[in-house]
């Protein structure tokens, strides 16, 4: 199946990236426009899209839910999209992706999209499926590493994948290790991480959250953390950077837990977050929340 992100990119549509030329075939970037001010992203996670387009989890169909929000994604014309992880079902399957890819055509019809990898994800079935990425590629022993640039943010796309369908995580030595050696070279704007796993202390969180915070204490230019993995809508903060855990567009693991996704306005200064919650508890649908950096 064609990679469904080979697509020529205009600098106001999309964003610079660096070297974009040698990661992604077919993708190039225009010649620079003035600095924008502001980035318009669509921040998705846990799709966990399944080949059988029936198939239900707690009476969420997952596949129902990623149509219903289609048309809003495309209305809100995002700069690019991204998919934080748990893009398939439950083991990552070949026609997992196949399903995910066609849902897909009419968002990257007309934005870029970035898929990251969860623990119900497969990295080789991912690959063979999905030929490219939108962002930069990085080098780091075989992870799904991006980087996606623009003018008011840099947003660093991590690999928590650790094994198929079992709930822990981790960025692994190797990860961290770029991270530490790349992390001070990108000091010239606020940068923002993706990772799909949660950064507490249980038996499914991601198990290196407090070396990844051992490195984000010398990096203070990190702003913000965006994870999914436990299928809540919540903000908070760790040690000077904020937490945003987005909400899922599968399903929620309590009624209380809204479904959806959110709008990104990134600016210098912060982010600008609107939930689109498309089911379960919609009570704030629509409301904004602002996150400024310190």
């Amino acid at each position: 199946m064609p990679a469904i992100f080979d697509r020529t990119l205009n600098r106001r549509s999309f964003l610079t990236i660096a070297g974009a030329s040698a990661f992604l075939v077919g993708c190039r970037v225009l010649p620079q426009a003035s600095a924008a001010q502001e980035f318009r992203v669509a921040l998705l996670s846990d799709t966990h899209i399944p080949a059988d387009e029936g198939e239900a989890y707690r009476g969420f169909q997952p596949v129902a839910n990623l149509k219903k929000i289609t048309s809003e994604v495309v209305g809100w014309k995002p700069e690019i999209v991204i998919i934080n992880g748990d893009a398939a079902r439950l083991d990552g399957k070949l026609a997992d992706y196949e399903a995910l890819s066609g849902l897909l055509r009419p968002i990257a019809d007309v934005a870029p999209v970035c898929v990251s990898l969860g623990n119900h994800d497969d990295r080789a079935n991912f690959g063979a499926v999905f030929k490219s990425n939108a962002g930069a590629r990085q080098n780091v022993a075989g992870k799904n590493v991006m980087i996606i640039e623009h003018d008011v943010v840099r947003i660093i796309v991590l690999d928590s994948l650790m094994y198929v369908n079992k709930t822990a995580g981790q960025l692994g030595k190797a990860q961290r290790g770029w991270l530490a050696a790349n992390l001070p070279k990108l000091a010239d704007r606020p940068a923002a991480l993706m990772v799909h796993h949660t950064l507490q202390d249980g038996d499914g969180d991601l198990t290196d959250s407090a070396q990844l915070f051992e490195i984000l204490r010398k990096n203070r230019h990190v702003k913000a953390l965006f994870y999914g993995h436990s299928h809540v809508w919540a903000l908070g903060e760790r040690e000077g950077v904020k937490m945003i855990n987005l909400p899922a567009v599968a399903y929620p693991f309590q009624e209380k837990d809204p479904i959806g996704w959110m709008e990104g306005r990134f600016t210098r200064g912060g982010v600008e977050l609107t939930l689109r919650a498309s089911g379960s508890n919609t009570a704030e649908n629509g409301k904004k929340f602002q996150v400024n950096w310190s």
